[in-house]
């Protein structure tokens, strides 16, 4: 069927700006593969579900609008944890700022060195959990990352890793459109933590795929910030075997507009998945669209799935949360747990929020809520009465609205980073 005279549009002004990167035999066809999905699907509009509560026409364009970078003096995030770090500026592989591709447990090469390869392990990754994730729900930017992902890092881990991969996006190019890749296998009883971090590009399209075989363990932590004009689109494919775990959490600040996507299939008995997020949106300075929407699906039985997002915004933030949780007929002993709030700092902010379940199996525990509202005046008051000023107080509340979803971070350390940043975040706006 042909596509709507405005994807159409939209789509060849998009695709006129990008040529499919070189790779190898089966590399190639899995690119291919992956822009025919594109140009069957074309590219998203406001009539569509799950984007009429979000404006893609930013992602769409042929071109990225420009992005200044944003300079503090804070240190970056993560800069005190001991970490193999991998660096990308303006979305190119950095090795100069990078350390050294070596760590125990893991075996690391670049994107393009993988895909150049005949026989490969990421040939069984790359582009399969995309293709599997567009049902019910298409996703265009996503299978346009696969197919013209410029650069990216494929990770196998095959034990316990002692430290964490860290991922540094620095943006430089005003002007910059990013598009990486990064393919994860952890294998049986292996165990390995992810961090991310970094403004990327004006303009950021990014995937990450991740199978966790069956004992495997997996966690994720990412910030998204610092510049006020940057533009983004990621994707979170994972796939979990028996008694595997996934836990993801995204802190975001800053940013035109982010979405960020997230599809989770728990495929084996006794998996566990948690994905939570702490955004803190201020529109005083540019505009600030943020918008979660996450796909659980438990296809097998004794499975737990969590789903925790959180929001502040204030001086016109939008935010929104699109979640579903999938039971299918065999997944019976189901766990799954869904949550979106936001605390609207004032009258101009809104959060808009689409929660969903679907049950096929009748032996399970699901529950979704979503809320939104004003800072407790009364909390408040009880604060300012112990000699805590308003500002300082309102930041003391904003902090334990968000807890819930840092505590979802597993290593208190990083969790503890990532409050000190959300509390300098604050102290910056109430002194500005």
């Amino acid at each position: 069927m042909a596509l709507p005279a405005a994807k159409q549009g939209a789509l060849e002004g998009r695709l006129a700006t990008l040529s499919l990167p070189e790779a190898g035999a089966w590399g190639t066809e899995a690119r291919r593969d992956a822009l025919g999905r594109l140009e069957a699907m074309g590219l998203p509009g406001r009539r569509d579900e799950y984007w009429r509560f979000t404006d893609p026409g930013l992602l769409n364009a042929a071109e990225p609008a420009a992005a200044a970078a944003f300079e503090n003096d804070e240190a970056p995030l993560f800069s005190a944890v001991d970490r193999l770090k991998l660096v990308f500026v303006d979305g190119v592989f950095a090795p100069e700022k990078s350390d050294d591709i070596a760590l125990e447990g893991l075996e690391i090469e670049r994107l393009s060195e993988s895909m150049s390869r005949d026989i490969h392990w990421v040939r069984e990754v790359y582009g399969v959990l995309e293709a599997g994730a567009h049902s019910p729900v298409p996703r265009p930017h996503a299978a346009l990352n696969t197919a013209f992902a410029s650069d990216g890092i494929c990770i196998r881990a095959t034990g316990r890793v002692s430290k964490p991969v860290s991922l540094v996006y620095l943006h430089e190019d005003a002007g910059s459109d990013a598009i990486l890749h990064h393919v994860i296998r952890v294998e049986p009883g292996a165990e390995m933590t992810l961090l991310e971090n970094g403004p990327a590009a004006a303009r950021f399209n990014k995937c990450l795929e991740v199978d966790v075989a069956d004992t495997g363990r997996f966690n994720h932590v990412r910030a998204q910030g610092r510049d006020h004009e940057r533009v983004a689109v990621t994707h979170v494919f994972a796939q979990l075997g028996a008694e595997s775990t996934f836990k993801s959490f995204t802190m975001t600040v800053n940013g035109v507009m982010t979405r960020n996507e997230a599809v989770i299939d728990l495929t084996g008995p006794d998996a566990t998945a948690h994905i939570a997020g702490a955004c803190l949106g201020d529109g005083a300075k540019a505009a600030f669209h943020h918008d979660d929407t996450v796909f659980v699906r438990h296809r097998a039985e004794n499975c737990e799935s969590r789903q925790v997002f959180k929001k502040v915004l204030r001086n016109g933030a939008t935010g929104v949360f699109q979640g579903k949780i999938l039971v299918d007929q065999g997944a019976q002993k189901t766990d799954g747990y869904q949550i979106s709030q936001s605390l609207l700092l004032d009258g101009d902010s809104q959060f808009l929020a689409k929660p969903e379940l679907e049950i096929y199996a009748d032996d399970v525990k699901c529950s979704h809520g979503s809320t939104s509202g004003a800072i407790d005046e009364t909390g408040l008051f009880y604060l300012r009465s112990r000699g805590i000023p308003e500002g300082e107080a309102t930041d003391l509340m904003v902090i334990a609205f968000l807890a819930e979803a840092i505590d979802e971070i597993e290593d208190r350390v990083l969790a503890e980073d990532v409050i000190e940043r959300l509390k300098g975040w604050l102290a910056r706006r109430r002194r500005s």
